[in-house]
């Protein structure tokens, strides 16, 4: 009988505490992208959550033009040195969808700043061996 116990309240702590794969991107994307890029985190969070081959696609001039990971954290790391105070208001993240299949997830998510919606992203993330990783966005600048 002990042991029945002791396996249902281990097997309940474990469920409990384990993360979903939607909790593990939902913390990759708040980590890296949410809190590293947006609200001036840490530069080590941003490429722990980054994939780096992950581009950016813009589309400008209907055209696309790509911006790699790596351009990116040094457009950052220049504006951070240029002025490193933290925002004056912090960018939140609601996530409207997150869908995984498989080792492949998407992430359909809003960024507001100051109560105005500002963007509405699409991540696309791959689970490798060390983890879920941001390996490209799409996305579009509210007015």
């Amino acid at each position: 009988m002990k042991t029945i116990l002791f396996l249902l309240v281990f097997a309940t702590t474990t469920t409990c505490f384990s993360q979903t794969d939607d909790d593990q991107v939902k913390q990759v994307v708040t980590s890296a992208y949410i809190e590293g890029i947006q609200n001036n985190g840490p530069i080590e969070d941003i490429k722990n959550g980054f994939h780096p081959s992950f581009n950016m696609l813009r589309l400008m001039d209907n055209d696309i033009k790509p911006l790699p990971i790596s351009e990116w954290i040094a457009a950052i790391e220049k504006r951070r040195q240029e002025n490193p105070a933290p925002p004056a208001n912090r960018t939140e993240g609601k996530f409207l969808a997150v869908d995984v299949v498989g080792n492949a997830a998407t992430v359909k998510l809003e960024l507001h700043r100051g109560g105005k919606l500002i963007f509405t992203d699409f991540l696309s993330l791959y689970k490798f061996n060390e983890g879920w990783k941001i390996v490209s966005k799409t996305f579009y600048r509210h007015p």
